[in-house]
């Protein structure tokens, strides 16, 4: 069963959004038939935010070969826990939250797999991590992206390329907002002086 089929009714558990909810209604409102048990509804959800989840996976380092899965495993976790969602976040923040976990899966399981491959002296395969196709811009900033530490490269993200705010990256990352900006101070540093190294230095 994919995730966009939902799991079916979550008995009477009732969305309560918080005082304050910075939810818009037409969200609200759909959140609140999620929540219900609304098949039509978790569709309506999985349609919506597949793409956001997909892209945002993408920029922290989850291949392309690997998305589905990933967002599958994302909505997993989103429709398990809906119900407990009081709305005084963005819906696309705890989404975020919800990659950015997933992202370390992902890496963690590379790590195994590398090491595990080392210690059978299993011919490894090739990590180019970027295909032929793209531009070359784009291989560049992946290169730059993949020089960053986990917590560097999740503020970087959320905040050029997502356009989120010190005080809801702080949430997603699970930090202080000072700790965002130290780690954007970083990163941001060590963004543009790996990009200028280009991509051939990978090699």
């Amino acid at each position: 069963m994919k995730v966009s089929d939902p799991p079916g009714s979550n008995d009477s558990v009732i969305l309560a959004p918080a005082s304050g909810m910075s939810l818009a209604a037409p969200e609200e409102a759909l959140l609140a038939r999620c929540v219900s048990g609304d098949q039509a509804a978790w569709r309506d959800l999985y349609r919506c935010y597949y793409p956001v989840a997909g892209a945002f996976l993408r920029k922290l380092g989850v291949k392309d070969a690997e998305i589905d899965d990933a967002v599958q495993e994302v909505f997993a976790q989103l429709f398990r826990y809906l119900p407990r969602f009081r709305g005084d976040a963005q819906l696309k923040t705890w989404l975020y939250k919800l990659c950015a976990t997933q992202a370390r899966r992902v890496r963690r399981g590379h790590a195994i797999s590398n090491v595990l491959s080392r210690w059978f002296s299993t011919e490894e395969q090739s990590t180019t991590g970027l295909d032929l196709s793209e531009g070359a811009a784009r291989k560049r900033v992946q290169f730059a992206l993949d020089a960053l530490n986990e917590g560097e490269r999740l503020v970087l993200v959320l905040y050029e390329f997502e356009g989120m705010s010190g005080e809801e990256i702080a949430r997603v990352a699970g930090c202080p907002v000072a700790t965002v900006w130290r780690r954007l101070h970083y990163a941001r540093r060590r963004f543009t002086e790996t990009l200028s190294l280009g991509v051939e230095a990978k090699s």
